[in-house]
């Protein structure tokens, strides 16, 4: 290998497209990495300028071990299993691939929210059973006119803000770090406080990171303030929602139903008690991951990397700018 060229350590690996952006480059050579263990990551990350990441930890003692870092690059937008304070301290940035896959998201939890709300798989199994005699047990509900909640108004909360208009909902936003008028010209009305408006929601769906303000969230205080006929959408991070508390509130039908992406533990084991119940929809931390939302993560993780490299740094995708003193 030339000492004269850049080299970028891919973990996990990303979409041909984006590795042939990476081809397409005289000056870099890659090396991929299909794995998440610590120690084989570190050994491979010594002598790179920049990492693209999927799911697996950048821990302190790689991020200290790989004295040429340039850049950490995140193949999607959640950055918790990144050590961000070692990047800070040796003022590296850290960027996501920021435009890849909010719609993709955003229709999820559309997803979620129709499906609860039709109550699907209530009504498919009586239909393969060729039993009719519960039609009449009404149980699916219309979005028109109902309240939804709507945590975090970034780029994927805003885009969920719009498919709920669309549907005539009445949407509402908490995001006290967003200004008010910037909620009220997307056609959503700006609140202050949750638990204050938790008792008039028919649904509440969360699109918020995981951090110290934010876990724990909802708990069985929170769920004890909802509709017993409403519905709670998690599409963001686990923690954010305590599961144990969740079960309870499901199970005790003091909420109607929950939709999950995202787990305390992931991957979930299946001896986890939601499991169990009939109220929730499930799925495997994939509501981003689409066809199309695939090609974005890729392409947008390598052009985060070679903006770097480049001197060309979009500053809207890194994350730490304050911390790293990038002007």
């Amino acid at each position: 290998m030339s000492s004269n060229k850049y080299k970028i350590l891919v973990v996990q690996g990303l979409h041909e497209q984006g590795l042939q952006m990476l081809k397409n480059r005289t000056d870099i050579e890659f090396n991929v990495l299909m794995s998440d263990d610590e120690n084989e990551i570190l050994e491979a990350a010594k002598d790179v300028n920049g990492i693209t990441v999927r799911t697996a930890k950048i821990s302190s003692r790689i991020i200290e071990a790989a004295n040429k870092l340039q850049v950490v690059s995140r193949h999607g937008v959640g950055y918790d299993s990144i050590d961000l304070v070692s990047l800070n301290n040796k003022k590296i940035p850290l960027t996501i691939a920021a435009h890849s896959n909010m719609i993709s998201v955003a229709e999820q939890a559309m997803f979620f929210l129709l499906a609860l709300s039709k109550n699907v798989f209530y009504y498919d199994d009586f239909t393969r059973k060729g039993d009719w005699t519960n039609r009449w047990d009404v149980k699916a509900w219309d979005l028109a006119q109902k309240n939804i909640l709507v945590i975090g108004f970034g780029r994927i909360g805003s885009n969920f803000v719009k498919r709920a208009l669309a549907f005539d909902m009445n949407v509402y936003v908490y995001d006290p770090y967003v200004e008010k008028e910037k909620v009220k010209i997307s056609g959503a009305i700006p609140v202050d406080n949750i638990s204050e408006n938790l008792q008039k929601m028919d649904a509440v769906t969360l699109h918020c990171p995981k951090n110290d303000e934010t876990t724990d969230l909802f708990t069985k205080k929170e769920f004890n303030l909802m509709k017993k006929s409403s519905f709670i959408i998690n599409c963001a991070r686990g923690g954010i929602l305590n599961e144990e508390d969740l079960y309870e509130a499901l199970k005790d039908e003091n909420i109607s139903g929950a939709g999950l992406d995202v787990f305390d533990v992931e991957p979930t084991p299946s001896s986890n008690p939601l499991f169990k119940l009939n109220n929730v929809i499930l799925s495997p931390h994939i509501a981003g991951v689409t066809v199309e939302s695939t090609v974005r993560m890729a392409t947008e993780t390598v052009q985060n990397v070679l903006d770097v490299l480049d001197d060309k740094v979009n500053q809207s995708v890194v994350i730490n700018n304050k911390e790293i003193g990038m002007k």
